[in-house]
């Protein structure tokens, strides 16, 4: 990698100057973590649920096969390696804080839309009954017919917390902004047909998906709350990818829009630039229209304003 990339866009050089422009969205996120700490501190919403309604509630109860806490490894920490990696290679610091910054919003606006929901709907999980009769018996109100759980305290809480999924949201949250991001970097759709590319963009959607069967395969969720969990997961990280990078298969899609907004502020600052830093700018579009993933663009005018030029004579 060149020198002047070293010492135009690391995290030495603008990193803290990048931070304190998104000073705010940072904010943001530690608000958004408290409110979501909140909502796991307070008590769900206890549904009904009669004897009769039990007969769908009686799937064994016994430890996950992916446990919370591996969740923020492969949902979080993987995709940070991945960025950490691609920003070692080019050395753009722009493309490391906006990808970091929207994975993190879209981790965390999930959560507080996934546990709002579960707090609000209250949905007994597949192995309620085992959560609220440990030993097998069920007692229920002789008036209300509702169940009189007398098992542990938190277990029955997390019982009546089934719809969405937790697990899928967060992972498809976290993976689904991986895969959009990967796509972005490899060119996916680059209308050259290298279709193999799709597999590399498919695999951490493939992965979510997988977590989401899990749930279901433990008894932990219907597949509704799979379904649903995976569908909030995937909406908020395309939308949070999309609030700072282009569309992959745009010619920019490759880097964040505050890159070409900063190279743009260069061109125009070009004139008062010092002659050491204009060297540098000009040596940076040089070296990215020498990639072989560069395409020129075609700056003149449509052949109808180039008419209309000649024939009122600005043109000849």
């Amino acid at each position: 990698m060149p020198d002047f990339q070293l010492e135009s866009h690391t995290l030495k050089s603008h990193g803290v100057k990048v931070a304190k422009l998104h000073k705010y969205d940072w904010l943001i996120l530690l608000l958004l973590a408290a409110v979501d700490i909140t909502l796991n501190v307070i008590e769900p919403f206890h549904r009904f649920v009669g004897e009769e309604m039990m007969t769908d509630l009686k799937y064994p109860f016994h430890k996950d096969t992916i446990p919370f806490w591996a969740v923020p490894i492969y949902a979080v920490i993987l995709p940070l390696v991945i960025f950490l990696l691609y920003y070692f290679c080019r050395k753009d610091v722009y493309d490391l804080h906006h990808a970091i910054l929207g994975l993190f919003y879209s981790v965390l606006i999930t959560l507080v839309i996934t546990d709002s929901i579960k707090d609000a709907v209250g949905r007994p999980r597949p192995n309620f009954f085992w959560r609220c009769f440990p030993d097998g018996i069920g007692e229920f109100d002789p008036v209300s017919g509702n169940a009189m759980c007398n098992g542990d305290k938190k277990v029955i809480k997390e019982g009546h917390k089934s719809f969405p999924s937790g697990h899928t949201s967060i992972s498809f949250a976290g993976l689904g902004f991986l895969a959009w991001y990967l796509s972005g970097k490899i060119k996916v759709f680059d209308r050259r047909g290298h279709s193999a590319k799709l597999c590399i963009a498919f695999l951490p959607l493939l992965c979510a998906a997988l977590v989401g069967i899990s749930r279901v395969d433990d008894y932990w969720h219907h597949w509704q709350d799979v379904f649903a969990g995976g569908l909030i997961g995937i909406t908020i990280a395309s939308i949070c990818y999309l609030q700072s990078f282009p569309l992959p298969n745009q010619h920019d899609g490759w880097a964040p829009h505050a890159y070409f907004s900063m190279l743009a502020a260069e061109r125009n600052g070009g004139q008062s630039m010092s002659p050491a830093t204009r060297a540098n700018s000009l040596r940076m579009r040089r070296t990215d229209m020498d990639s072989p993933d560069f395409t020129p663009r075609d700056t003149s005018p449509p052949p109808h304003q180039l008419l209309e030029e000649m024939e009122t004579g600005r043109r000849y």
